[in-house]
Parts: C-alpha cells; structure tokens; sequence
C-alpha cells in the first residue's frame, strides 16, 4: 500500500453526495425531460466525419498529454492525434511546447518515443533542434547559403498548459483560448490539482466504432450490469443511478458506489463525493477524466477517416505520484484493472454498435431518458455540427 495516506482529492460540495443518496434510496436516477430520436447519419455520416476531422477537432482545444508526462526541463514525447506527429517537450526555462514533429528540410521527424534529451536529429540529414523548437544544427551548412537558421524551427502549435495538462489546438496560425474553451468548467477542474499527480501508464488501440459512440459509454450507468457485471466497476457502482449536471458544453457525472446507502443509516460517514462516487467529466469535444479515490483514467477519443473508426489513448494518473517499487505495483494493479474494464469490456461490446449503425436499416435510435449524458453529447454535437434532432 502507499506509503503517503490518500488525502481528499478535491473539496467537492457535499450536495452531490446527498443528491445521489437520494437517487440510491429511491433506486431511480436523473432524468431528461423526454426520450431523444437520433438519426443514424449522427454516426455514420462520412461528410460529418469530415467536418469533425476538418473543422471541428482542428480549431478546439484538445489536451494532448498530462503535463506529469514531460515534467523536468527537456522530458518530451510524442504521439499522433488525428494523423498529426505531435512533439510535445518542457524546454529548461520549464515551459511546454506542442510542435508538428516533421524537419523543415525534407519532412521526416526528429523524434520518437519519450524521455529526455536536449536534441532531437532529424534521422535523414540530421538537422538539428533542440526543445524550444530552434534549429541548432545544419550538417554542410555550406550548403544553405543565405538561409536563416531561425526562420526553420519546427512548427509550433497555440498551446497553453492548465489543471495539469497541455492543451493545444492542431492548426498553427490559430490562438488558443481555453478560459472560452473551458467556461464554467475552469474552477470546477481546479479544485482537483491534476498538476500535482503522478503519471503512471498509457495504453492506445483503434475501435470499429463510432468516436461519438465511444464517448457515450462513459456518459451512462445503465449498462454497467451487464457489460462489467464480474469487474470493479459492476461489483462496486450502482446500476442505473447518476448525478448530472452541466457546465457549458462539459459535464459532470456521478456514479455512486454501493456503499453510499451507508449514509443513511449512519450520517457520520464521509459526505465528501470522491469517496462515495467516480466522478466522471465530459470535457467537450474528446476527453473523459474518470476519477476515483486513488486516481484519474484519462480516456480520450477521436475519429479516423472512417465514421465508425476511432483512437482511444487511456492513460492513468495517480494522485500521489509513486515513489517506490511497492507504489508502482499497486498503481500498476489498479491501471491493469481498469485499462481491461475499458479494453476488455467497454470496447468488446462497442465495435457490435459500430456495426448495427453500419448495417442498420432503421433511420433512428432512441436514447432513454435515464441516459441524460448521453443525450447532452448528441445535443452538443449537433447543435456544432448542424445536425437536426427529435425529442
């Protein structure tokens, strides 16, 4: 076990706590207003996709990585996100950058992997950049008469680094506005203080499934019985039963856990919601924070040029970031828990999905009342997207 004790993570109010109790008493949860009648082109539209991968995704910001991932002076990594090589480095002032990851000379990218360097060759004629992104070397120089070295950096995406992650958006003359971007959202990821976690794993695989189909099973208890009815989640969270609540175009969720009806009978107990529920945001468009006593899953989605095809990245940080072998196993534990309820069991069942909105031949689905997060999602995708809906 940790050897440092597992403080609150976050001064959530405590009315969340009560508003679910109630929900679990009366063995009933948050309701819409009304069903919601979806039409299938929501997810199988190829020129939706094209907008979500065009438009939509390319002027957002979108948190690349948790800023625990590059958290020493010259620690990088990369990854791909939408088709993009992304290099995201901490230069030795401390501050974080986002670049494309292709030389200015031919194309090729100077970096792989993660770690930490203080240059990055480019493997086919070894220009040279170091972690703001400068051009610092020219092999045959002689070569480039004329040429001003500062002129071929790598390009550099808008990023801003906030609540412990770096956030970008993937074309480069734009601007990043995350206060507009996050809205009400801000104070309510503050109160966590993801900076201050430890990141621990990550894992990345492609789904036959919708990215906005993919997102909705983090938005709803309804199936947890019976998709992770032998697993942690199924055997320690009640079915059916959430607390939800807007924030802009984000949301918040709260799954309770079986043992929050033990506050009915003695109120003595911890009213705080981390230790009674998973609390679970939708940060709008692709990212799921799910967080639990121990943690946050960091889930994010996007589409590939197929409608029903999407990326997953689950990463999983740890509140107290680990500092000994026995902390690595048991984070190591918990990330292989819950990376196989995400893999093994979420993302078994959804590619079934991805294939009746393939093959349907119904014009719509229909999506209960009780799955009130998963109507926000489509609400919001729609109403950015241009698409109609009936209630």
């Amino acid at each position: 076990m940790p050897t440092h004790p597992i403080l609150d993570p976050a001064p959530l109010d405590e009315n969340l706590t009560r508003r679910a109790l109630n929900f679990a008493l009366n063995r009933t949860t948050q309701m819409a207003d009304d069903v919601l009648r979806v039409p299938l082109a929501y997810y199988r539209d190829e020129k939706l996709t094209d907008l979500e991968l065009g438009t939509l995704l390319r002027h957002t910001p979108l948190a690349i990585v948790p800023s625990a991932q590059v958290a020493a002076p010259h620690d990088y990594t990369v990854r791909s996100v939408l088709g993009d090589s992304l290099l995201v480095t901490r230069d030795r002032d401390g501050e974080s950058h986002v670049f494309l990851n292709y030389c200015r000379h031919r194309g090729a990218m100077p970096a792989c992997g993660s770690g930490n360097a203080k240059r990055f060759a480019c493997p086919y004629h070894a220009w040279t950049y170091d972690t703001a992104g400068k051009l610092v070397g020219v092999p045959g120089k002689e070569g480039f008469t004329g040429m001003n070295r500062a002129d071929y950096g790598l390009v550099e995406l808008p990023s801003e680094e906030r609540h412990g992650f770096i956030w970008a958006v993937l074309t480069a003359d734009a601007s990043i506005d995350l206060d507009a971007h996050l809205g009400p959202l801000n104070a309510e990821l503050a109160q966590w203080n993801y900076a201050a976690y430890g990141y621990h794993d990550d894992r990345e695989f492609r789904s036959e499934v919708s990215w906005k189909g993919a997102l909705e099973a983090f938005a709803e208890g309804y199936h947890f019985p019976f998709v992770h009815g032998e697993s942690v989640i199924g055997q320690n969270t009640l079915p059916n039963t959430m607390v939800f609540d807007k924030f802009g175009k984000h949301h918040r969720i709260g799954f309770p856990f079986t043992w929050i009806t033990g506050l009915d009978a003695d109120p003595t107990g911890s009213w705080n919601p981390s230790d009674q529920m998973g609390v679970i945001y939708w940060v709008y468009p692709n990212l799921i924070l799910a967080n639990s006593p121990v943690g946050v899953e960091i889930i994010d989605m996007l589409p590939v040029a197929s409608p029903t095809e999407c990326t997953v990245r689950h990463s999983w940080m740890g509140r107290i970031p680990a500092t000994t072998d026995e902390q690595r196993a048991l984070y190591d534990e918990v990330y292989r828990q819950v990376h196989a309820a995400v893999r093994d069991e979420d993302f078994a069942m959804l590619p079934q999905c991805g294939e009746g909105v393939r093959q349907g031949q119904h014009d719509h689905m229909i999506i209960g009342r009780n799955e009130i997060g998963v109507q926000n999602m489509i609400r919001v995708f729609a109403e950015e997207l241009g698409i109609p809906l009936r209630d």
